[in-house]
């Protein structure tokens, strides 16, 4: 009940026919995990194959750890954080669809998990400033008032936290992160037990990440409007890369 294995990314490309989008992937130019630049990340996915990508550079408190956080204005630390995103597209050059989302943590000690959000814009995050101060509650209803998704990203690795399904609309039961155990089956199960939607990603950091897992649909995701759509009708199949 987690990820449809292929072994060969032909599978779902070249044979099928369909479209495969990455679905959780970090930039260096933004986040501080990460070690790939953004043109570089790019160049390698369109080699692969791959139709899309959905940037999601972690949005939190340490995003701006090498810079002087509380001097920084809002939207200073907007930009900061498009860094990555706006590389990536601008690499791209219409080559693969360079979609906007973000791994957010919020700066609460009591909350120390990741959350996938989809379907953001640069204009959502420039209007509303007190993001990182809210919580998985108001953020659950300011996202829903905007028509975004919230998925708790690999929810069952060690440190995370359970919390109520109601505050989301799915979970990652399949993270591809190989320096971390996402414990992906237990993920899973509990996405049936809650009826949570699913989805995957490579959690792609660095060399060797790339487009071990995304989703599978028979349209192409070329928008966020597309990319949430496709969310909510679960049109679309799990997948990952047998290593």
């Amino acid at each position: 009940k987690g990820c449809k294995i292929y072994t060969d990314i032909s599978e779902v490309y070249f044979m099928t026919k369909n479209y495969l989008t990455e679905m959780h992937l970090h930039t260096k130019e933004t986040s501080n995990c990460g070690k790939m630049p953004a043109a570089e990340t790019v160049e390698n996915y369109i080699s692969l194959g791959f139709n899309t990508i959905v940037v999601t550079d972690h949005f939190s408190t340490h995003t701006y750890f090498k810079y002087d956080y509380n001097s920084l204005g809002w939207q200073e630390k907007v930009d900061i954080f498009l860094k990555g995103y706006n590389t990536a597209k601008e690499a791209a050059k219409g080559r693969i669809n360079i979609l906007l989302g973000m791994e957010l943590r919020f700066d609460s000690e009591s909350d120390p998990n990741d959350y996938l959000v989809y379907g953001i814009d640069e204009n959502f995050l420039r209007e509303h400033k007190d993001i990182l101060d809210m919580n998985i509650s108001s953020f659950s209803a300011l996202a829903r008032k905007n028509g975004l998704m919230i998925f708790q990203a690999h929810p069952f690795r060690f440190g995370m936290k359970i919390i109520n399904v109601k505050y989301l609309d799915g979970i990652e039961v399949c993270n591809r992160n190989i320096e971390h155990d996402s414990h992906n089956d237990i993920a899973a199960l509990w996405a049936e037990k809650f009826g949570l939607k699913k989805t995957a990603g490579s959690d792609h950091h660095q060399k060797g990440n790339e487009g071990l897992a995304g989703i599978i649909s028979k349209h192409e995701i070329t928008s966020n409007k597309v990319l949430l759509d496709t969310l909510k009708k679960q049109d679309y199949t799990l997948y990952e890369k047998q290593l």
